[in-house]
């Protein structure tokens, strides 16, 4: 019978490549999920890019850049760990509801204050501020209500690669509209775009239908001693470490030259808003490549290898960026820049998920997002500074070259990180004992 099958399909790895491809969307909430947060994503990097650009048009400072986006960000490293610890008290369904409403009303807000040519810098931090509140308490929100739509956790990884997925083909499509919309009336459409937009991924979480587990209770006792818990699982020697600490050493040093961008497109190439647009969709492009790759992996082992290799190219691709001086050469090294930083974002996220206990998920995920997006805003500042010192490029080659150290640190504590997490995949059903696998245990993790 396998081999009439094999005969009657000419290219069976392809095809079993594309089922693993899409196996999450099996499941109705997570095809609403996925649907309705594509199109409000699309509308953020609208808002993104504009902002950006509004800011550069107004100033032409790097440091302001690195001021703008520092306080749409600080909110995530200031907030993050309480933030867990709400999301695993509420209802999320509901939480998500509210919470993207209030990020409809804050994208309305900026397009109301730019369409009324009353567009400040002050006004732009006040609102980037507010976004950053409501993101603390949304990004930990979703991240851990994904395991809520998803009832085999075997197709967890998968689920959590199609967002990066989503995430980047939005990352990908939003500047490139978003260039075009500037270009042809203003910033002010794009927020109010991407204000309509979040009517979208609010109808996706009105529609769907979650079941209680039956097994899952919010944890009793004080919220200092829940703080205290997660900050202890976070912080002890082992795979939890280890990861959310070159995560945050990437978002310090690496992350931030999407905040010079628009240095690099009007200062350094010499180019308006399309350049900008094709910069940054450049980078969402490479990380929609490493999100593929991801999502048609058949499982979650092998990934803790991945991640210093990923760190790699991405560092390559950022200090490559920074030396050229070509658009298409530009654009070529952030795509390799973004698929590097996906792929370790991704499979950060994928591991941590899976190893994680369903009590303490919402306030590990928190710490998570505070390692990802909390420490960004210091380097997006840090990055402003250096660079009106040292120029842009420079500070570039600075941060990637950081981020290549912390890869090497991450190869030298593998065998530690491999140990932590074996017992870990045999307990959950992911990874067979050793004696019974052909596989070594290097290749198992």
């Amino acid at each position: 019978m396998e081999r009439m099958r094999l005969q009657s399909d000419p290219n069976p790895g392809i095809r079993g490549w594309c089922d693993r491809m899409v196996k999450a969307l099996r499941y109705r909430n997570y095809r609403l999920f996925f649907l309705g947060q594509m199109v409000s994503l699309c509308g953020t990097w609208m808002t993104n890019m504009a902002t950006g650009w509004l800011v550069y048009r107004l100033t032409g400072s790097a440091l302001m850049l690195g001021v703008v986006t520092c306080a749409g960000q600080i909110p995530m490293f200031l907030l993050g760990p309480f933030s867990g610890i709400l999301v695993d008290r509420v209802n999320k369904q509901r939480a998500l509801v509210v919470i993207q409403t209030l990020s409809m009303l804050q994208s309305f807000a900026l397009a109301a204050m730019t369409l009324s040519g009353h567009a400040s810098i002050p006004g732009l931090i006040l609102l980037n501020l507010l976004n950053g509140i409501i993101t603390a308490f949304d990004i930990p929100m979703r991240q851990s209500f994904v395991i809520e739509m998803i009832q085999n956790k075997a197709d967890l990884g998968n689920a959590i690669a199609l967002n990066s997925t989503m995430f980047n083909a939005a990352r990908f499509l939003g500047p490139s509209l978003g260039a075009m919309v500037i270009a042809a009336y203003g910033e002010g459409w794009c927020y109010f775009i991407d204000g309509c937009s979040f009517l979208a991924v609010i109808a996706a979480f009105l529609a769907m239908t979650i079941k209680p587990s039956g097994t899952d209770h919010p944890p009793r006792g004080s919220a200092l001693s829940h703080l205290m818990e997660g900050w202890h699982t976070v912080s002890r020697p082992g795979p939890i470490r280890i990861i959310i600490s070159l995560l945050a050493l990437t978002s310090l040093f690496g992350a931030p030259y999407a905040t010079l961008v628009p240095i690099f497109a009007g200062s350094i190439l010499k180019g308006g808003p399309h350049t900008l647009g094709l910069l940054m969709s450049s980078a969402g492009a490479g990380a929609l490549l490493g999100a593929g790759w991801l999502a048609g992996r058949k499982s979650v082992r092998g990934l803790g290898i991945v991640i210093p290799s990923a760190v790699t190219i991405f560092s390559l691709g950022v200090i490559g960026f920074a030396l050229s001086r070509v658009i298409w050469l530009s654009m070529l090294f952030l795509i390799i820049g973004g698929t590097g930083l996906m792929i370790q974002m991704a499979s950060s996220n994928t591991i941590l998920q899976t190893i994680v206990d369903n009590d303490k998920r919402g306030r590990i995920m928190s710490f998570y997002m505070m390692a990802l997006m909390g420490t960004a805003p210091i380097g997006s500042l840090l990055a402003g500074l250096i660079s009106e010192h040292l120029g842009a490029p420079l500070t570039l080659v600075i941060g990637g070259a950081a981020c290549i150290a912390g890869a090497g640190v991450f190869f030298s504590c593998l065998e530690q990180f491999r140990e932590g997490i074996r017992p870990i995949y045999r307990r959950i059903g992911i990874l067979p004992e050793i004696e019974s696998s052909e596989e070594t245990p290097s290749e198992l993790i």
